[in-house]
């Protein structure tokens, strides 16, 4: 590869390598790292275990509990890593397949989104043909073709990146293998890789929003419509879960990644990266279990026979 020829491998820089709280910020990304991943495997059990969660809804949910884990994943454990050992060498192959599986969940949470917000227009707008326009076929395929789109895009963003001159710098001002910080560090190659973020950021940044927002405005159409109070309560309740979730994930990737150019943008990227990365995976969740009275029920009745086990 070009790139070899320059440099062999890669420095994470995260925004507090130098800084006196190393050991604080070990121990927040690992207890934010592990209870992500508890709440999200605990989403998964209560939904997979109860045959009332078995619809569309919750298949999706599911689906987007294991991206979430899929998220944090790919670059908590490698940032623990580094912040514990103070090796922050990362290889070529370490880096591109970070990236890769990074870019993977990133993309498949765009499209997963988009379809939840497809599911809660149909369930309002349209909800007598709700099962047979969402059948468990459709289901399925709309799922697998979420995971394979998410793969062959991240497979197009990534093989550009990696084939890119890196004879600047070897160290990425991050706390992972980001696209964007490759890019500031490189010589050669980014026409290329530019075209490929501008194609992407077309597709599964501005479409994806647009189709999204025009679900929910032709949600509120119907709701608004809606002549009693309790009718207008209950159809918004059963999306009001996922508009949070939409407007917490997409502003924090705007401010991420389309933050001018500063003396601190390098590590405002990383702060916004960090919510939408890691945060944002951690009350996904949370707000669905605290916001819907069918997963809060689930929950309980688990609850409730672990007790009466415990107590046998």
């Amino acid at each position: 590869m070009e790139n070899q020829t320059y440099i062999t491998d890669f420095q994470l820089l995260p925004f507090y390598a130098q800084s006196d709280y190393i050991l604080l910020a070990t121990i927040v990304f690992f207890f934010l790292y592990m209870f992500g991943v508890l709440i999200n495997s605990f989403i998964i059990t209560v939904i997979y275990t109860n045959d009332q969660l078995h619809s569309p809804m919750y298949l999706f949910l599911c689906n987007l509990a294991i991206v979430d884990i899929c998220y944090t994943t790919t670059t908590v454990p490698k940032l623990l890593y580094v912040l514990l050992s103070g090796d922050n060498t990362v290889s070529f192959t370490q880096c591109f397949t970070q990236m890769y599986f990074y870019v993977l969940a990133s993309l498949t949470e765009d499209v997963l989104i988009f379809i939840m917000a497809y599911d809660r227009y149909i369930a309002i707008c349209n909800p007598l043909h709700y099962q047979s326009i969402l059948n468990r076929r459709k289901c399925l395929l709309l799922i697998s073709g979420t995971w394979i789109s998410g793969s062959l895009n991240s497979f197009v963003v990534t093989v550009p990146v990696s084939h890119m001159s890196f004879c600047h710098s070897n160290t990425i001002h991050h706390f992972f293998c980001d696209a964007k910080a490759l890019v500031d560090i490189s010589c050669a190659g980014t026409k290329e890789v530019y075209i490929v973020f501008y194609l992407e950021l077309l597709i599964f940044g501005f479409l994806i929003v647009v189709f999204s927002l025009t679900s929910y405005i032709e949600i509120f159409r119907v709701i608004f419509k809606i002549k009693s109070k309790d009718g207008r309560k209950k159809a918004f309740s059963t999306c009001s879960s996922h508009l949070t979730i939409v407007i917490i994930y997409y502003t924090t990737a705007f401010c991420a990644y389309m933050l001018p150019p500063s003396e601190y943008s390098n590590v405002l990227e990383q702060v916004f990266t960090a919510l939408y990365a890691v945060i944002t995976p951690l009350i996904n969740p949370l707000i669905y279990s605290l916001r819907n009275k069918d997963v809060k029920g689930a929950v309980l009745r688990i609850l409730r026979v672990s007790i009466r086990v415990y107590k046998s």
